[in-house]
């Protein structure tokens, strides 16, 4: 294996990289190039694609290109939002895995301003019963509570999935959302012949040399060798690092500024000298070290936690310094802005690269890749299997897609900063901004049976739950940021797969005017040829604007009337029914019309606003019956349920067709409620009522409280406590 192998350039890309150079690169240079051509730094397979994507709207003040993406909340204000994977870290090392990816998508945030306010994850496993999965679980959930709960953010909300196709390789996405005034937004874009380039952060180290290349390749049974590339994260550095950031930041002294996050001191220098279509040149002599005789090679590819790249006012860098040595934070003039337009890296007196930017990002790479359809001819549903609704019911409760992740999320803080206005377990998080009567609804939501069988429609569906999550919680929707994980694009079928995904973002963003403003995109999630599946996770924001009229919603009051939006269910074919019974599911995820998921929304939207109803959940996975069982589990309530056809009671139980919520009303609203509904053209039906306790469907079919609680919470907690 040759120096270019090894760093994982192609015979193309090398050819390539000579002819752009004219001579043979240093080592440092290889380094530099491998890294800035990687899959995890350069999108590209996906860059071209990416382009389709809808972020536009008047809400939107930044959109994909900047660190993170930023949205106007009104009265000066903006929140700023973005979620990034840290796949593949976390599969070799799970706890150092996770936790360097909330600190990571932290300093995206914070590096444009905004104090963090809340960190949302979604993590997906193999089976459990998978010989790796409890130790992946145990060790990405003490890494992301470990690490929010050190830093002081409340970790919200969330999911957790379970498939066998992510046996060799976990997902770990996470999500930070921060707020902002519109006159201190930060951005990465160097300008000024110069000016001072400042380091600043923890000290590096050789640990993460190589994380963007290892993220950006398949993994095969010797990955676990890869070790050494997963960064070790310093939370209470963070923490210094935050809060010296953000008093800088008052005080009219940055020019640009730039997270050190994948490919450290090379992506963060070149990214924001492009985006100034200025050069930069940096003396690594006067970078902080916390080990010796560190090269030129592995100080520019170290991904060491904890650190910025900023561009100062010159007149401003003493007070920068002071800043910094008040908190106790590093603090090292390492490099200048040149008009040269190339990257320059001195060390021990030597020139160790000398590039031109424009080699590193506008002219990298970048691969339409051949594109073939699935074939689903060969693929056949498989019958259901006559069954008790009773038992039916308590196995879908206890199957480890419906039950309960009490287990996961009681080891996140989600009370730290008292904003949090709701419990865990429910649709959305939501945080109250201080001094205001406003506060941020937040979700993460993908299905990936369904993105497996129809890419695009699966996407399409990811966006409209996640729009379904934050209007059960009363939020208008704002917009979205997307992680995109994906096996190897290289496979025809998965790049296929990809395209349609973006299609399928595009077409429901469009549709629902919820835009996407940032995001990332995670490929060759696959080991030994498998691939996982299509897994494009969407996390929303949106806004209440007024607190108020979220006052007693969420409360089940016995005698409310239940009722559901939307259309009976029948829909079972790709369902979680369908998984749990048959284990593998068929090809044919529901339909979804987007104009209807628009008017039931709004439609709900306006009834939460009004106050005309008590409580509110969408219909997701394992149909309607679940959702009424989580929602009766929450307030210790119980139900009665009425199904008109019992030939059609599996379909309507366990359905899962889109654009459906299940609300409770008071008798004396119900008037009102209907004329709201029938004005607007949405469909309801009454289809019973809350009680004190137990579930009872037509009098025939009696589950107690306590038999749905056992079934729903029992499952993780018995697997977690009996770890080998």
């Amino acid at each position: 294996m040759d120096i270019y192998e090894s760093h994982s350039i192609n015979k193309e890309e090398k050819e390539l990289l000579l002819n752009y150079l004219g001579r043979d690169p240093s080592h440092t240079e290889i380094g530099i190039f491998s890294v800035m051509w990687s899959e995890h730094c350069s999108y590209k397979s996906s860059r071209h694609w990416l382009k389709k994507l809808h972020t536009e709207g008047i809400q939107v003040i930044q959109g994909p290109g900047e660190n993170a993406g930023v949205v106007d909340i009104g009265d000066n204000q903006a929140i700023i939002f973005k979620m990034e994977s840290h796949n593949h870290p976390s599969f070799i090392e799970p706890y150092q895995g996770a936790a360097t990816g909330v600190g990571g998508i932290m300093r995206d945030v914070f590096t444009m301003g905004a104090r963090p306010i809340a960190l949302l994850n979604s993590i997906r496993f193999g089976e459990l019963t998978h010989p790796k999965t409890k130790f992946l679980l145990s060790g990405v959930v003490a890494g992301i509570g470990g690490y929010g709960n050190c830093v002081g953010i409340p970790t919200i909300a969330g999911e957790t999935g379970f498939d066998s196709s992510y046996n060799g390789n976990n997902l770990v996405n996470a999500m930070c959302v921060g707020l902002t005034t519109k006159d201190k937004i930060f951005y990465s874009k160097a300008s000024g012949v110069g000016n001072p380039v400042v380091y600043v952060g923890a000290k590096t180290g050789r640990d993460g040399i190589h994380g963007a290349t290892m993220a950006s390749g398949e993994f095969d049974d010797e990955s676990e060798k890869n070790r050494p590339t997963v960064q070790v994260g310093d939370p209470y550095a963070e923490k210094l690092l935050l809060e010296a950031c953000l008093e800088l930041m008052q005080k009219d002294a940055i020019i640009s500024i730039q997270d050190m996050g994948a490919a450290g001191l090379t992506s963060s220098s070149v990214e924001m000298a492009d985006k100034g279509k200025v050069g930069i040149e940096l003396n690594l002599d006067y970078i902080p070290t916390r080990q010796q005789n560190l090269t030129a090679y592995e100080m520019m590819l170290s991904e060491s936690q904890e650190r910025m790249l900023m561009v100062l006012k010159p007149e401003k860098t003493e007070i920068a310094k002071e800043v910094f040595e008040k908190w106790d934070v590093d603090f090292a003039i390492v490099g200048k802005i040149t008009e040269t337009n190339n990257i320059v890296v001195l060390h021990n007196g030597m020139i160790e690269a000398d590039i031109p930017i424009k080699f590193l990002t506008d002219n990298a790479p970048m691969y339409k890749r051949e594109k073939i359809k699935k074939n689903k001819r060969n693929q056949k549903r498989q019958p259901l299997p006559s069954i008790k609704p009773k038992d039916a019911i308590l196995k879908m409760l206890n199957s480890p897609n419906i039950c309960s992740k009490k287990w996961i999320w009681e080891q996140y803080d989600r009370t730290i900063m008292a904003n949090t206005l709701n419990d865990a377990g429910g649709d959305a998080g939501l945080v109250r901004i201080e001094n205001t009567e406003k506060a941020i609804a937040m979700s993460c939501d993908v299905n990936p049976r369904y993105c497996h069988a129809d890419a695009k429609k699966g996407a399409m569906q990811a966006v409209a739950e996640c729009w379904r999550n934050i209007i059960s919680m009363g939020a208008k929707p704002l917009a979205i940021t997307n992680c995109l994980n994906f096996g190897n694009p290289e496979k025809p079928e998965i790049m296929n797969d990809f395209v349609e995904t973006i299609e399928g973002i595009r077409d429901a963003s469009i549709a629902l005017d919820f835009p996407v403003v940032s995001g990332n995109v995670s490929l060759y999630n696959e080991t030994n040829g498998d691939a996982i599946k299509n897994t494009p996770t969407i996390g929303g924001v949106g806004l209440v604007e007024n607190i108020g009229v979220l006052d007693n919603f969420g409360s089940l009051n016995i005698g409310d009337s239940i009722y559901m939006i939307g259309k009976k269910g029948s829909h079972l074919s790709c369902s979680t029914f369908e998984e749990v019974y048959n284990g593998e599911s068929s090809i044919d995820p529901p339909e979804i019309d987007l104009y209807q998921e628009k008017l039931n929304g709004n439609g709900v939207l306006e009834l939460i606003q009004e106050k005309i109803i008590t409580s509110c959940h969408d219909i997701s996975d394992g149909g309607m019956i679940v959702t009424i069982c989580e929602m009766i589990m929450m307030d210790e309530k119980g139900a009665t349920i009425n199904i008109v056809d019992n030939n059609k009671m599996i379909g309507e139980l366990f359905g899962e067709d889109q654009s459906r919520y299940i609300i409770t009303i008071s008798p004396e609203l119900e008037s009102i409620f209907e004329k709201k509904m029938k004005k607007r053209g949405v469909k309801y039906e009454l289809i019973g009522c809350i009680t004190s306790s137990q579930l009872k469907i037509n009098d025939s079919i009696i589950i107690s409280s306590n038999e749905i609680r056992d079934a729903y919470e029992s499952l993780i907690p018995s697997v977690m406590n009996n770890m080998a």
